[in-house]
């Protein structure tokens, strides 16, 4: 069993290793960013003209009769068994 784990870290560093000389990235070329002018005019956003309908929201009083629960834990029916 170590003799797997030990065979096992040692492939993926030999695999590491073997990744890391395969590939030579050597750069060519210097990045520069681009020259940018900007020229700003006045401007001037929109205007809109809206028309919007009225809404009547009404109220109404209402009596609603809700039942009662009687909820009992495990430990209180239990309790009244005894």
């Amino acid at each position: 069993m170590r003799a797997g784990i030990i065979a096992g870290i040692a492939a993926v560093v030999a695999l590491g290793a073997f990744g890391f000389y395969m590939i030579d990235v050597e750069q060519t070329q210097e990045a520069r960013m681009p020259d940018v002018d900007i020229s700003v005019e006045s401007g001037q956003l929109p205007e809109f003209d809206t028309e919007v309908g009225d809404i009547d929201v009404g109220t109404e009083e209402i009596t609603i009769t809700v039942p009662t629960i009687d909820v009992e834990s495990p430990e209180e029916e239990r309790a009244e068994s005894n």
